[in-house]
């Protein structure tokens, strides 16, 4: 039970993190253009229509059994929100600001990493902490292909069904994802609260 509790949370990490590299990358890079931002929210969007079983049946050919497709498929399920936010945030920037950044002599690239992105940055961490939630519920049905983490409790349950204590299995699973997905929302508090200005807070 630990050591999948420690694993599910390790294969969220991971996800996250190249979900977050590639989504706010992405969201850089398409924020100024309508038509190129719109592309990008909706292709992330028609991601999460994909039924995670499906998904993960398909990735089983080319990558086999194990965690990798299943790190690929969670990237692919936590992009939508980070992207999204990515692209909400940088845009809904104060322009005064942008253009007393300018009278300072700031250029576009520094006006990106020292204005907009500061001022964005709780959107976007709003989005990271959608994408982890959903990350933390889909990384169960990893169990499916042989993937790590608490999935297998409930597999091996769901598999045993009318066993002794095979519910139980089942429960001890579920109840265990709710654990790590809530204390991943706790620390994105804790996140929040250090990496934010009291100003941007306020």
């Amino acid at each position: 039970m630990i050591n999948d509790a420690i694993r599910h949370v390790d294969l969220t990490l991971a996800a996250v993190a190249l979900a977050v590299i590639i989504g706010v990358a992405l969201g850089i890079a398409t924020y100024t253009r309508i038509s190129l931002a719109s592309l990008a929210t909706t292709t992330t969007a028609a991601f999460l229509t994909i039924p995670s079983i499906a998904l993960l049946g398909l990735l089983i050919g080319p990558f086999g059994l194990g965690t990798t497709p299943v790190v690929i498929a969670l990237v692919v399920y936590a992009l939508l929100p980070i992207t999204r936010n990515t692209i909400v945030g940088l845009r809904s920037v104060d322009q005064s600001l942008i253009d007393a950044g300018r009278g300072m002599g700031l250029g576009r690239r520094r006006l990106l990493w020292r204005v907009r992105m500061p001022l964005a940055w709780p959107i976007i961490l709003s989005g990271i902490r959608v994408s982890t939630q959903i990350t933390v519920g889909i990384a169960a049905i990893g169990a499916y292909v042989k993937g790590p983490g608490l999935g297998n409790q409930i597999f091996d349950g769901l598999g045993r069904f009318g066993a002794a204590n095979s519910m139980n299995q089942v429960l001890i699973g579920t109840i265990g994802i709710v654990i790590v997905a809530l204390l991943f929302d706790l620390a994105y508090v804790l996140v929040g609260r250090l990496t934010t200005s009291r100003g941007i807070r306020g």
